[in-house]
């Protein structure tokens, strides 16, 4: 019995102490790719991450014109910079939770977790509205098999969504 007892308090201790090392990092899912990032020295209800973390995550990066990736660029207006970038010693700090909001991206946050989830920016999910086809997914049956919306294109399709919240 004393055997189990100290078996469980090793084993809550673990799990306190990788509890604890995991509030120094944050998952950020972008595009459907999750990705580890830092934590900024001080709390914020935003969500701050390095330009290295930034472009690791997003692919985004900040430039002279704006936060640009590929050809596609955002500038962040002027008066209201303080609020996207921030210079902490050597390091810059992007304020990406803020640059959603800016670019009308939805965000989902867990912050008992540390994940933060950004859904498709407005002008890519309008243009699911406007061809009226629903975008390609691929779910597994009630026995595993897989299926892909693709698969029944051209045919009359019923989709069926729920959500807990």
């Amino acid at each position: 019995m004393i055997k189990c007892l100290v078996m469980l308090a090793v084993i809550t201790l673990a799990v306190v102490v990788a509890r604890a090392a995991d509030q120094n990092r944050r998952i950020v899912i972008y595009d459907g790719v999750a990705t580890e990032i830092a934590v900024p020295p001080n709390s914020s209800a935003d969500l701050w991450i390095t330009t290295g973390d930034l472009t690791r995550a997003t692919r985004f990066v900040i430039k002279t014109q704006g936060v640009c990736r590929d050809e596609l660029c955002f500038p962040l207006p002027k008066s209201r910079k303080a609020e996207f970038v921030s210079k902490r010693g050597a390091t810059t700090w992007f304020n990406l939770s803020e640059f959603a909001k800016l670019i009308r991206q939805p965000v989902v946050v867990d912050q008992k977790n540390g994940v933060w989830y950004f859904g498709v920016r407005e002008a890519e999910q309008n243009g699911y509205l406007t061809s009226l086809e629903a975008p390609n997914f691929t779910l597994p049956d009630l026995n595993g098999r897989l299926h892909s919306l693709d698969d029944f294109r051209g045919k009359k399709v019923l989709l069926v969504t729920w959500a807990s919240w």
